[in-house]
């Protein structure tokens, strides 16, 4: 699978399928239904409030005895090299399955399309907050990443970010994107857009006030980024939470 093919799709499985790998990670997140899995002889059953997380070149089998519904992602390995370090079956965060039920809504309206990068990513940076002490990078690369977790909602140059890694700022940038699949700028943008997300979706604050609290004082601004991110105004985020 090249680096940029990412697929997100709603599945139905009707079968058992016996023991198989693919050479890039796999989310199987629940949105009706169950499946029965082994991953790696790990055995779990994804359904409810569980996902599974399946690393490339990982062995897993499946059976699914009822009806069902899952939204699965593939996602190269490139992009995301932490994957590797999560447990095969992993317990879903209010906020992460409240996000499962907006993929899952957009699936069905065929509304992923060019946004997919963006919404896999904040998929990906959710899952990195929820279980960030699995996979967490050597210490420069986690002392950068949580500045920018501390104050994403501030100007931060990658000057700032080298000197609080004691690395240079192309050093960092490679370490960075090894670690966590993206750049420094790549991060914060991910993250101001999933607190974008969040307090759009979960609270009453204004439009106006979420783009300050997550760093933009122009809303113009601030709603151009987040339209070209999730292919979505932000107004329509407050009213899908709602």
């Amino acid at each position: 699978m090249p680096t940029d093919n990412l697929t997100l799709d709603l599945r139905s499985y009707s079968r058992s399928a016996d023991s198989h790998q693919h050479d890039y990670h796999q989310l199987v997140l629940p949105v009706s239904g169950e499946l029965e899995m082994t991953v790696n002889n790990t055995s779990g059953l994804v359904g409810s409030a569980q996902a599974s997380v399946i690393a490339a070149g990982h062995d897993h089998a499946f059976s699914a005895p009822d009806d069902n519904c899952f939204v699965v992602a593939d996602i190269p390995d490139q992009l995301a090299p932490e994957l590797e370090k999560l447990p095969a079956f992993i317990e879903l965060t209010p906020a992460l399955a409240q996000y499962v039920s907006f993929l899952h809504l957009q699936l069905q309206q065929q509304q992923a399309g060019t946004s997919q990068r963006q919404m896999l990513l904040l998929l990906l940076q959710l899952l990195q907050e929820q279980y960030g002490k699995a996979v967490t990078p050597d210490r420069r690369i986690a002392a950068a990443q949580s500045y920018l977790d501390q104050h994403f909602s501030q100007p931060v140059t990658i000057a700032q970010l080298a000197a609080i890694a004691n690395l240079s700022p192309r050093h960092l940038n490679t370490l960075f994107r090894q670690s966590l699949g993206m750049t420094p700028q790549q991060y914060l943008l991910e993250k101001r857009m999933q607190q974008a997300w969040q307090l759009l979706s979960q609270t009453a604050l204004t439009i106006q006030q979420v783009a300050e609290q997550v760093g933009y004082q122009n809303l113009s601004a601030f709603s151009d980024r987040f339209r070209k991110h999730f292919n979505h105004a932000p107004s329509y985020f407050r009213r899908s939470g709602k």
